[in-house]
């Protein structure tokens, strides 16, 4: 992924502040951003846009207790923001949801061992995005981010049973793709 601050730092060589505070925080961003939108493309455009709307708040940005939640709450809502004017949008978009593989490190594997691990992430890759995007948002921050139920509550101003409900029925959609795949 290309340096997401060049933007910054072309207009503002002095104010490193933003960059300093946000920049541990980008890669989690930006994997959340992907399983949110299916492609490295729209994750770098929505993770660019969620900075782009936070830097002028960038004084804000220090006082927040834990920011890597808040972060994620806000790109949540963004990508959810963006998603309804696509839907809403007169203009109907014919372009498919292209899966992008992520590339899978080679660590002192054998090469058949790299290959299955290749597939199986593949295999499951297709099967999350066949489920309903809420299912999708919810096993990508709790399953995949590391998300606990309480700061997902948090996040997403919902209760903890109902969401202990709704990632039980989202791991059970996600095993039944899985398994019809397997057939």
């Amino acid at each position: 992924m290309k340096n997401i601050f060049s933007i910054w730092q072309a207009r503002n060589t002095e104010d490193t502040g933003f960059e300093e505070l946000l920049a541990p925080h980008i890669d989690r961003l930006y994997r959340l951003a992907y399983r949110f939108s299916g492609n490295r493309h729209d994750a770098e455009d929505l993770v660019q846009e969620l900075l782009v709307k936070l830097y002028p708040r960038s004084t804000e940005l220090n006082s927040i207790e834990k920011l890597g939640p808040w972060l994620s709450k806000s790109l949540y809502h963004l990508f959810i923001d963006q998603s309804r004017r696509i839907t809403n949008s007169p203009v109907a978009l014919a372009e498919g949801v292209g899966l992008e593989l992520e590339e899978v490190a080679c660590v002192n594997g054998r090469p058949d061992e790299n290959m299955m691990r290749q597939q199986q992430f593949a295999t499951l890759e297709k099967a999350l995005f066949t489920i309903n995007l809420d299912q999708r948002t919810l096993i990508a921050m709790h399953d995949m981010e590391g998300y606990t139920l309480p700061e997902l509550s948090s996040m997403l101003d919902t209760p903890l049973g109902t969401l202990k409900s709704r990632l039980h029925r989202a791991r059970a959609s996600l095993r039944e793709q899985l398994t019809e795949k397997q057939e």
